[in-house]
């Protein structure tokens, strides 16, 4: 009798609990998207050319690097504009102390033969990121030899342009 009971509770308790029914299935689909833009960032170091003395013979040289790096894919160019010494162009960049000015010039290349100017496709370098990973460029500076120029410090600041 006591497993009677059992049984008959049991069913009881199985008849009174919501059964789900399983009569098909249906499936849809979700889209999912993301637009990538292309998108570049520009790390800079300063040049210091040290001292320049006016007395010698001998231009003064100094390097300096920055890095750019690009969504992938990107095709890119870096332009250095003139600087911010009013009447300066990026074939005749100065420096300036005070009134004075001390000129000096870019180059892309080693031999500074190439001018590194603000006009894409005609003096600035161009490249395509591969990776996203930063591209390093180096900077040439000179400053010609034998300036008339007062002693004093000199700086000018240079903005580095991407276009993409």
């Amino acid at each position: 009798m006591y497993r009677t009971s059992i049984a008959i509770g049991g069913a009881l308790l199985w008849l009174m609990t919501p059964q789900l029914a399983l009569a098909g299935s249906a499936t849809g689909s979700m889209g999912i998207s993301a637009t990538v833009l292309s998108a570049c960032i520009v790390t800079s170091n300063s040049m210091a050319f040290g001292n320049y003395n006016p007395t010698s013979a001998t231009p003064t040289d100094a390097t300096s690097t920055f890095d750019v790096t690009c969504t992938v894919g990107t095709n890119y160019s870096v332009g250095l504009n003139a600087g911010t010494k009013a009447g300066a162009t990026v074939l005749t960049r100065q420096m300036t102390s005070g009134g004075n000015a001390l000129s000096y010039s870019l180059y892309s290349d080693s031999s500074h033969g190439t001018n590194w100017g603000n006009t894409p496709g005609t003096d600035t370098p161009s490249q395509t990121t591969a990776g996203l990973l930063p591209s390093t460029f180096t900077v040439y500076g000179r400053i010609p030899a034998q300036q008339n120029v007062e002693a004093g410090s000199y700086t000018d600041t240079i903005t580095i342009t991407v276009s993409y």
